[in-house]
């Protein structure tokens, strides 16, 4: 993902006047890094309305926002803050309704209660999505990620893993226990982000 440079000038453009013609220029300078962000990390959402939501949050919050020069690639990290929790949110959304309406058909046949049926669906796709976040996140060892990938995701035995990596058992409990923190937070902040629960 190309990060472009950040232009002082250009968002203290469009921080002055809302309408400012400039707004192409930004568009057209930071729409292929939102795309590709949203490529390699949220696949399944639709990129153009997340992007278009970002935009739109972006040109609501510049006149009140200051840049730091000092703060080397900041104004990137933010938009990409907004677009990341913009996606979570579809993401959420799209994989809740998805895992709803295969669990309703599923639990009716059983007598199962359909509001139950609805938290356990919501609490399995923040789960999964959270899963594939932590995963996904390149500030994750390579080494502790393929560790935690097979003990906790494909349930291979501790003991087995450790040998193949070298390690000692410990080492790969401990891995697997930061990495099972980490997933914690994540789900944590999927439920802050939806509101705290599934939509009744």
């Amino acid at each position: 993902m190309v990060v472009p440079e950040t232009s002082t000038t250009l968002l203290r453009d469009l921080a002055h006047d809302s309408k400012n013609a400039r707004w192409g220029e930004f568009v057209e300078r930071y729409r292929p890094m939102m795309e590709a962000f949203l490529r390699e990390r949220f696949p399944s959402v639709e990129s153009d309305d997340i992007i278009q939501e970002t935009l739109i949050a972006i040109w609501r919050i510049l006149p009140a926002w200051r840049y730091s020069p000092d703060e080397k690639g900041s104004f990137h990290n933010y938009l990409t803050g907004i677009l990341r929790k913009k996606a979570m949110r579809a993401a959420i959304k799209k994989e809740k309704y998805r895992e709803r309406a295969l669990a309703r058909a599923s639990h009716e046949q059983e007598g199962v209660n359909a509001r139950d049926c609805d938290e356990q669906s919501w609490q399995r796709s923040v789960f999964e999505i959270a899963l594939k976040q932590l995963l996904a996140d390149d500030s994750v060892n390579n080494r502790t990620r393929e560790v935690f990938r097979r003990v906790a995701v494909n349930g291979e035995k501790p003991e087995d893993v450790a040998l193949s990596f070298g390690i000692s058992r410990n080492a790969v409990d401990q891995m697997k226990s930061r990495m099972m923190a980490r997933l914690k937070k994540l789900v944590g902040a999927l439920n802050e982000v939806n509101g705290g629960g599934y939509e009744k």
